[in-house]
């Protein structure tokens, strides 16, 4: 670690040698009118501004020769090489002409630093605010699904709690990020796909593979950045969406609020988010397949600008739900047959502070969350006396987690180094995350708390205009290894001409003995509770992952179109996987170990095309393979097997959307799930006699949506008034279990049936 320090220190006081600065001003427009708040900054560095709202901008920047750009949404980025002199007063304008905000997307998930998409040695994969309008998301699990090689899924009759896979490998092995913290914590984990709504996300930003595991443990399957609303100029939206699901209503109302002061260094959007669904029962037994949901939801993401060269961010949310599945009963969750109840209070925001010096910036940051969380599961017993004891000594329960993360980040650029130019980025954090779960009549708990010291160091090496080499490595102390784990990660893009992009990676990681969201969960089966507990000797698995990659993307003037062909080979050391242990007197349980280990292989395909910005087209599809080394034992009397449960070979999502006048838009979005192996639990009364292996059939959800906006001039308002159907062919589950015996893990497909749903939305021009 000092060797780290010290690194840093000589660094710096390189980078302070070098002050001197020149100042550069200008405007930023499109067709003549100014574009409000675009970003100009300097390739290869942290270093930029945002203009006013009359496209004005400026400030200081280093000397000699530089890449200025300027990059808005909804438009293609302009670049101007300059070579500024020492104290010299430059003028540079930039006029942008509207394209595909998508390939030139500025992002920051790949790199940990600014970098357009096609100059980024990872891919990193775009959902916007205007795709989620599209697919008519109400969440961020809903939001997810139109990604490739992703594949959210709901895991509980009772409760559906929802879990992303990506690339083959389940929820636990996946980093979710807000605004680049992980504050996601294994609880939140559970049910938070859902508790996140749209309105609240400007952006999510995807890295599949290992090479994210920059960001630590858990991120080998790969890193979903959730990246909140941005203030950028003042506007306002309302918006309520009523959705029919088969006779179940869900009500939606949303609203935003941005508001930036005159002289643009400082703004905040505020959000409110208000959910309303009732319980859905798919087969009339009086057992809910979708649970009864009330969520509130608020918060608010701001920046100040203290100096033209620093900047500070933060952010609060709040979140509430309540949640309620299993017998659809008007009375307490202890009366029902069955049931599950969580009542949820989550807490969470971050706090970024940046100083740019030279083409130098240092970041100070933190990230917390906080839930609170009262619980029930519980299932009536037949016996008359076992039911006295369980109404003395009903199973309620409790959880409580708190996350924290602080660190410092510094990045350096550098003009030469071997030919080309390079940012050194390095950075310590520290990672504290506590969990408390129990159900004193189940003798449940969990009571764990885990600390990581962590101390990354990238170095971003473009050495010519087409070859950007990526190395680093990350080096993590966590409380529950008895050593310290070296994760290097190298990425090497090579980029023919402006159309195609080749990339290279290879990167290590690692998932620590600790508790994950699954093993939070406790499902009902047979009659019973099932839960899942850790091996006293459980230690780390490790992870080696490798991906390669073509990317090309064509551009004319009314024509884009392109491809991308991906694959990715991850192989577990010492995997985790649930063995089953048997029944007790509270139902089956299982306990997490260490098998001999896992290989997760693959290819996914994109492919995309949009002409004049009438007609888009986006498509993933992905074909893998994941299977543990070594059969594994799954359920208590039935062989061992290699393949991984719940996890398709095929997958894939499409949507298409059609513009034909700006005031008019409709789309159709796509998603397909192959088949997959899951298990089954026999329980009395639910229409199964033997607990067996099932091979689920093929999905095929369809969803279409209309939108129509009218121009209130008056009053700089637009109105939107939307509809559609989702599900449209009504592809879904058909063999539920029913009654209060039901295996509530065996559950599998779309998330929903067929939803009708309108909906109007106001927003300012």
């Amino acid at each position: 670690m000092k060797y780290f320090f010290y690194t840093l220190f000589l660094v710096s006081a390189f980078g302070a040698a070098q002050d001197q600065t020149a100042t550069v001003s200008g405007t930023v427009t499109s067709e003549g009118q100014p574009v409000p708040f675009a970003s100009i900054y300097i390739k290869g560095t942290t270093i930029g501004t945002s203009a006013d709202a009359d496209g004005s901008y400026q400030f200081a920047i280093p000397t000699g020769k530089l890449i200025l750009i300027a990059q808005s949404q909804g438009y293609r980025s302009l670049r101007k090489e300059l070579n500024l002199l020492e104290s010299s007063n430059e003028v540079i304008d930039f006029a942008l002409q509207e394209g595909n905000e998508v390939l030139d997307e500025v992002v920051i998930t790949g790199t940990r630093t600014e970098k357009r998409r096609t100059d980024s040695p990872v891919i990193v994969n775009l959902i916007n605010s205007k795709t989620l309008e599209r697919v008519t998301a109400t969440d961020l699990s809903e939001g997810l699904r139109f990604q490739p090689g992703l594949r959210v899924e709901v895991n509980c009759q009772t409760c559906n709690y929802s879990q992303i896979r990506m690339n083959g490998l389940q929820g636990g092995y996946s980093q979710i990020l807000i605004n680049g913290r992980p504050i996601f914590s294994p609880l939140t984990g559970l049910y938070g796909l859902e508790q996140i709504p749209v309105n609240m996300i400007e952006r999510i930003e995807v890295v599949r593979g290992g090479v994210s595991a920059l960001y630590g443990s858990s991120a080998i399957g790969g890193t979903v950045n959730v990246i909140t609303k941005i203030p950028k100029e003042n506007s306002y939206s309302l918006s309520y969406t009523y959705q029919n699901i088969d006779g179940a209503d869900q009500n939606l109302i949303n609203g935003n609020a941005t508001i930036i002061n005159e002289d643009a260094n400082a703004g905040a959007n505020f959000f409110v988010s208000n959910r309303r669904r009732t319980a859905y029962d798919a087969n009339g037994d009086n057992y809910s397949e979708l649970p009864e949901l009330k969520d509130n939801s608020f918060g608010v993401n701001a920046f100040y600008l203290p100096t033209e060269n620093s900047k500070l961010e933060a952010s609060v949310s709040s979140l509430y739900e309540y949640r309620y599945g299993g017998e659809i009963v008007d009375k307490p969750a202890y009366l029902a047959k069955q049931s599950e109840e969580r009542d949820h209070h989550i807490l969470m925001g971050s706090l970024d502070y940046q100083i740019n010096f030279d083409k130098s910036s240092l970041i100070f940051y933190y990230g917390g969350q906080r839930t609170d969380r009262d619980h029930y599961t519980g299932i009536v017993p037949d016996d008359e006396t076992e039911q006295q004891a369980f109404y003395a000594a009903p199973p309620y329960g409790i959880s409580e987690v708190t996350t924290h993360q602080g660190g410092v980040q510094y990045n350096k650029g550098f003009d030469e180094l071997l030919g080309g130019t390079t940012v050194l980025t390095g950075g310590v954090e520290y990672i504290y995350d506590d969990v408390f779960d129990e159900i004193d009549s189940y003798n449940y708990l969990i009571d764990q708390t885990t600390k990581t010291l962590g101390a990354f160091v990238q170095n971003d090496w473009e050495i010519t205009d087409n070859l950007n080499f990526l190395s680093g490595f990350r080096v993590d102390k966590h409380n529950l290894v008895d050593h310290a784990i070296f994760s290097p990660r190298l990425s090497l893009l090579y980029k023919l001409k402006e159309t195609t992009q080749f990339r290279l990676g290879w990167g290590t990681g690692f998932r620590a003995p600790q508790a994950f969201d699954t093993d939070l969960h406790i499902a009902f089966a047979g009659g019973g509770v099932s839960r899942i507990s850790l091996s006293d000797d459980l230690f780390e698995e490790r992870s080696n992952s490798f991906t390669a990659s073509v990317n090309y993307d064509k551009a004319t003037e009314h024509f884009i179109a392109g491809f991308t062909i991906e694959g990715f080979y991850t192989h577990l050391n010492d995997a985790f996987y649930q063995f089953p242990l048997g029944e007790d007197e509270f139902g089956e349980r299982f306990e997490k170990r260490n098998g001999s280990g896992a290989m997760v292989q693959g290819l996914t395909l994109e492919a995309r095309a949009n002409f004049d910005y009438v007609v888009e087209l986006e498509a993933g599809f992905t074909i893998q393979s994941s299977l543990f080394d070594d059969p594994v034992e799954n359920v208590k009397g039935l062989p061992a097997i290699r393949e991984f449960l719940r996890t398709p070979n095929d997958y894939g999502y499409a949507t298409l959307t059609y513009t034909p006048i700006k005031k008019l838009t409709a789309s159709a979005n796509l998603i397909y799930t192959g088949k997959m192996d899951i298990t089954h639990f026999a329980g009395d009364g639910t229409g199964q006699t033997v607990d067996e292996y099932d091979e689920t059939p093929m999905f095929t959800e369809l969803s279409l949506r209309v939108g129509y906006t009218f121009d209130l001039q008056k009053l700089s308002t637009e109105l939107q008034l939307y509809g559609g159907i989702k599900n449209v062919t009504n592809s879904y589950q058909e063999d539920f279990d029913i009654g209060k015996n039901r295996d509530s893990n065996y559950v599998y497909g779309p998330a929903a049936p067929r939803t009708v749903f309108i909906g109007l939305k106001i927003n300012s021009l």
